[in-house]
């Protein structure tokens, strides 16, 4: 993905991006909002994504599809509904991710396992905590950060005031940010003992990359997390996050390291991976990220599952 150019101020103020700031102004405006009813506009916000952008209401649908097979069509379509209402709650929760202050992130939310991070890092080779994609990515960062310094590894987004904003976001949070192909920027960091955050769950089609069942799927993954490990020595931690009902706010669960890891079989480390992944999108499937093209191949006789996706 292209990066976004820098603006000067004088580029800013073009009319092209007076959309882009009209939506990052209300979304200040929401900040300011108590929470319950940031969660109530982001229900809203998902109501009307629904049925604007049916591009992502097709790939959504797919995935569940795929990997649900057993539910009725009822069942996935209150699902594939209830998915955009958690993907709305996601854009109102990146006001609180760039300004919301941390004791602000801390009353709402809850970290389990912290013991387990403080200990890994007790070895000195850094720690890599991987996540993944759910709707609650970024504010799970946020939450965090807001405990622990952590490395977040990021994309870079197309939209340049998107970009400054989150790029000022970050930089008044001093956390340290690689982007996510930036392999010597992450094992500096390993080896200044930082935590490297980051999701490697979605699909990944450049050198390296292998087919790994998920859902029972072969679908084209990252591998390289075991060569990560082994070439620095660091353990290899997986951090659950959710979005709790009723606006409770926030939970994250930060697993023990994995045992014997890398195991020499890097399909099967990231099939480790999958399984938890898995179970966490089985237990909260609305919070998974399913607008994603998870099942793209790596040759041409792979499925073309998303060819004929309904509306």
């Amino acid at each position: 993905m292209p990066s976004a150019p820098e603006l000067t101020f004088l580029q800013s103020l073009s009319p092209r991006y007076w959309p882009s700031w009209l939506g990052i102004g209300i979304l200040r405006i929401v900040e300011f909002l108590p929470y319950r009813a940031i969660m109530a506009v982001g229900r809203g916000l998902g109501f009307l994504a629904r049925g604007l952008v049916p591009k992502y209401r097709r790939i959504a649908r797919r995935n569940l599809e795929l990997c649900f097979p057993g539910l009725t069509t009822a069942k996935r379509e209150a699902l594939l509904r209830q998915q955009f209402s958690a993907l709305g709650r996601a854009v109102c929760e990146s006001a609180m991710t760039w300004w919301s202050s941390d004791q602000r992130i801390r009353r709402l939310s809850s970290i389990e396992g912290l013991q387990h991070l403080d200990q890994a890092l007790q070895a000195g080779h850094g720690v890599i905590l991987l996540t993944a994609h759910f709707t609650t990515l970024e504010i799970s960062a946020r939450i965090l950060r807001a405990s622990r310094p952590i490395c977040v590894l990021y994309k870079p987004v197309r939209s340049p005031v998107l970009a400054a904003v989150s790029n000022r976001a970050r930089a008044r949070l001093a956390g340290t940010a690689v982007l996510y192909d930036d392999i010597r920027g992450m094992i500096s960091a390993l080896r200044r003992n930082e935590i490297v955050w980051y999701a490697p769950d979605q699909s990944f089609r450049k050198k390296g990359a292998q087919m790994v069942p998920f859902f029972g799927i072969p679908a084209a993954s990252n591998v390289h997390t075991s060569r990560l490990a082994e070439l620095t020595g660091a353990p290899v931690l997986y951090m659950s996050h959710e979005r709790l009902p009723d606006a409770r706010g926030y939970r994250l669960t930060i697993h023990p390291p994995f045992a014997d890891y890398p195991s020499g079989d890097a399909i099967a480390d990231v099939r480790r991976l999958h399984q938890l992944i898995e179970d966490d999108a089985t237990r909260i499937p609305d919070q998974y990220w399913w607008i994603h093209r998870r099942f793209k191949g790596l040759s041409a006789d792979y499925p073309d599952y998303y060819a004929r996706a309904a509306g």
